[in-house]
């Protein structure tokens, strides 16, 4: 078989795009998770931290599916929305459009860039929810907000929270970053657990100065990645709920990866989230495989976009020595 694909990546978080509306590929469930095992392999000639899969819709201008470097699913993805938003409004010559999700269809349009020469793109997260069976975690309480979770660590306070994937955030201090209290932790409620049956993400945050925090995501069937899109835009609404930064402003939020800026929207009793940052390319190439020897694909004519690499560096290397100068 033989696909086209494009490796693309938000705040370091990368992706290789497959786009079935140009070409109608036909792929079965099994194989969706088999190619991302295969292609997201690390230690393979490609390596990626999942798969998006741009397909057709009916009820929006695309259809967005994200499958892990594990082969599992995932109900949304920040920064993969925003390759994806790129991705489509580029094929449709759009400056907006609506992209359907699994559990939402999320508006996504070109924004000012957020560092010179860097394509930039907004994305709507949401919906929100606090409800702890919407995650689910199984405890007794319906909501779990700045609360300590005893078998998980016993002087954290953590919030749970839906957006609409699963996110346990904790603020904390440079001492606490430096631990592997958050390894731990993550690798637990991500194993057997009595507390979340499906697993979930785990985001240590450390406000840096107002209007500005560092984001550290421990990605449900991925392990550490320089940044996860929902955990930075949840991170920030917690932020907000313990008085650190406020509603209707922006907050610039820095990752290993470089830094995006999130706008929480609050009416009528809802809250939604505008996540903005890089949609950056990184190369597109052409794969071929049999299916009984998918990890032996063949890459071929391999194109890099080395300019848009070379600017993104600025960003990482600007963003990297400002957390190192306020975080404590």
């Amino acid at each position: 078989m033989n696909i086209k694909i494009t490796k693309c990546h938000g705040s370091g978080n990368d992706f290789l795009i497959i786009d079935e509306i140009s070409d109608a590929y036909q792929f079965t469930e099994e194989e969706r998770a088999e190619i991302a095992k295969t292609l997201c392999n690390r230690a393979s000639s490609l390596g990626a931290d999942g798969i998006l899969f741009v397909m057709p819709s009916q009820v929006a201008d695309a259809r967005m599916r994200v499958f892990n470097a594990d082969g599992s699913e995932a109900s949304m993805c920040g920064n993969g929305i925003r390759c994806v938003a790129r991705y489509v409004c580029e094929l449709l010559q759009v400056e907006e459009a609506m992209i359907e999700t699994m559990k939402a269809n999320l508006e996504v349009k070109n924004e000012t860039d957020i560092y010179p020469d860097i394509p930039t793109y907004l994305v709507e997260i949401s919906p929100v929810s606090f409800q702890t069976k919407d995650l689910p975690l199984e405890v007794e309480s319906t909501t779990l907000i700045n609360e300590k979770i005893p078998g998980l660590n016993k002087d954290l306070l953590f919030t749970a929270l839906a957006v609409p994937n699963p996110h346990l955030i904790t603020l904390v201090d440079k001492a606490v970053l430096d631990s592997d209290i958050q390894e731990t932790i993550s690798k637990y409620v991500n194993g057997p657990n009595e507390y979340f049956p499906d697993g979930v993400n785990v985001s240590f945050v450390s406000i840096l100065e107002k209007g500005s925090i560092y984001v550290r995501t421990y990605e449900r069937g991925v392990g550490f990645t320089n940044a996860c899109g929902t955990a930075m835009s949840a991170s920030t609404l917690v932020s907000i709920l313990n008085g650190y930064n406020e509603k209707n402003t922006y907050v610039d939020v820095y990752n290993n990866g470089g830094k995006v800026r999130c706008y929480v929207h609050y009416q009528n009793d809802q809250y939604r989230i505008d996540l903005i940052g890089n949609a950056t390319y990184v190369y597109r190439a052409d794969v071929s495989f049999e299916w009984d020897t998918i990890e032996n694909y063949a890459v071929t004519n391999k194109i890099y976009f080395e300019e848009e690499a070379v600017q993104y560096k600025k960003l990482q290397q600007e963003a990297k020595q400002y957390v190192e100068n306020h975080l404590k």
